[in-house]
């Protein structure tokens, strides 16, 4: 069906700052962005790069409430190039992460949750 929710987890709109680099470059220049949702089987964010899919990204993710950045390893699931911008949308899978991290991300999502009511999506 078109427009059917595939995802496992859900996610919701967020604003938190993103770090980001390839996994494959060893001492690879970090870049820096703002995610747009996130849950606990991924994350959505813009980036100034065409980034392959498929491709293994190292994320560090900032949330307000916590001491320090959540890390995790994932994959780049998609990608499109947003119309007249040179900028690009990416949806990640997490692919590697600590239980405490992946509970984190839960938990974060449950408080906007019941904070911001959001819609289904179409």
């Amino acid at each position: 069906m078109a427009g059917e929710e595939r995802r496992r987890y859900q996610r919701v709109v967020s604003s938190l700052p993103v770090q980001y680099k390839n996994l494959r470059s060893a001492e690879g220049t970090k870049a820096g962005s703002l995610t747009k949702d996130i849950g606990a089987g991924g994350v959505r964010f813009n980036t100034d790069e065409f980034i392959s899919l498929a491709c293994r990204l190292v994320l560090e993710i900032t949330i307000p409430t916590l001491s320090r950045p959540i890390k995790a390893i994932s994959k780049v699931a998609w990608i499109k190039k947003i119309p007249t911008s040179d900028k690009y949308e990416l949806g990640n899978q997490f692919l590697e992460m600590t239980k405490e991290d992946r509970a984190h991300i839960t938990d974060f999502v449950s408080r906007v949750k019941d904070t911001n009511p959001q819609p289904n999506p179409v």
